[in-house]
């Protein structure tokens, strides 16, 4: 099956600074991401129902960007980045995904993002 990329914007009341937050800390991505984490030098490792899943930190820029390469697609240039900007407008952080799945699988993956970031938007305040 072919892997395509595909990205998703989302509104956020939360600064940069806190959404970073939510993204680099074990106690806050438990909150809305996973049943467990531990991140020890740049290495993410997740755990969902007892299996885990590893990644490592490609770019890591403090309330701007993190992106992560999944151990199991090392070198395939597949990642799961997340960048923050603030809208000049409104104020509010837009948080950008973009991620990899299986080609039949976009609008799974999407629906997956759109729920996790309900989730993420509800630890964060808004």
């Amino acid at each position: 099956m072919d892997r395509v990329s595909f990205s998703m914007e989302f509104l956020f009341r939360a600064s940069p600074t806190i959404i970073y937050k939510f993204l680099t800390t074990p106690d806050c991505l438990i909150r809305w991401f996973c049943d467990d984490c531990n991140i020890i030098d740049g290495r993410f490792s997740f755990e969902w129902d007892g299996e885990e899943e590893v990644a490592m930190a490609l770019e890591d820029i403090e309330n701007e960007q993190l992106k992560l390469e999944w151990e199991e697609f090392e070198g395939e240039e597949e990642f799961l980045d997340f960048k923050m900007s603030r809208s000049e407008v409104t104020g509010e952080t837009i948080l950008e995904i973009t991620a990899f799945c299986d080609s039949d699988e976009v609008e799974q993956e999407k629906q997956f993002w759109s729920t996790q970031m309900e989730a993420l938007r509800r630890a964060t305040g808004g």
